[in-house]
């Protein structure tokens, strides 16, 4: 039962924009799954959906975003996108930068820059609130933290 209901939710948030849980727990309803608001939490939670400005938006299996409104020609969110919806301030620590996001927000951001291939960025690890990117020698991660700089504060 909770993997056909996750299989719904996948199909349901793939098919076209859901703005609000109480969208989707409805259109479950109309397929058959009748949710409660704290089943569909943890079901959001575990399939790793985010909710960004469009809406609810599935992740793929390396942890990446897609969102329902493709951003890029390979269909994922850049770091400028995701950093605008989920980004709060970021920090050097280093030869790392320490990113603070939404609650949420820390595996899109995390796999935006992965998908991104920085030069600066050897890779990152994400929370639930905090991204740890993990930058060659200190010089690289100046150079990564102005660049996240610029795009939080445009």
């Amino acid at each position: 039962m909770k993997m056909d209901r996750h299989n719904a939710i996948r199909e349901l948030v793939g098919a076209a924009p859901i703005q609000s849980q109480d969208e989707l727990r409805r259109k479950l309803r109309r397929r058959g799954f009748a949710v409660t608001q704290a089943t569909l939490s943890r079901d959001l939670h575990e399939l790793h959906l985010f909710k960004g400005a469009d809406g609810y938006g599935l992740a793929n299996g390396n942890g990446a975003a897609i969102a329902v409104a493709e951003d890029d020609d390979d269909g994922r969110p850049g770091v400028a996108d995701v950093l605008e919806t989920f980004g709060l301030r970021s920090q050097q620590a280093m030869n790392q930068v320490v990113i603070g996001t939404v609650m949420g927000g820390a595996q899109p951001v995390a796999a935006a820059l992965d998908n991104e291939q920085w030069p600066e960025v050897l890779g990152t690890i994400a929370g639930d609130d905090t991204v740890l990117v993990i930058c060659p020698d200190v010089r690289r991660a100046a150079e990564a933290q102005a660049k996240l700089r610029r795009i939080l504060e445009s």
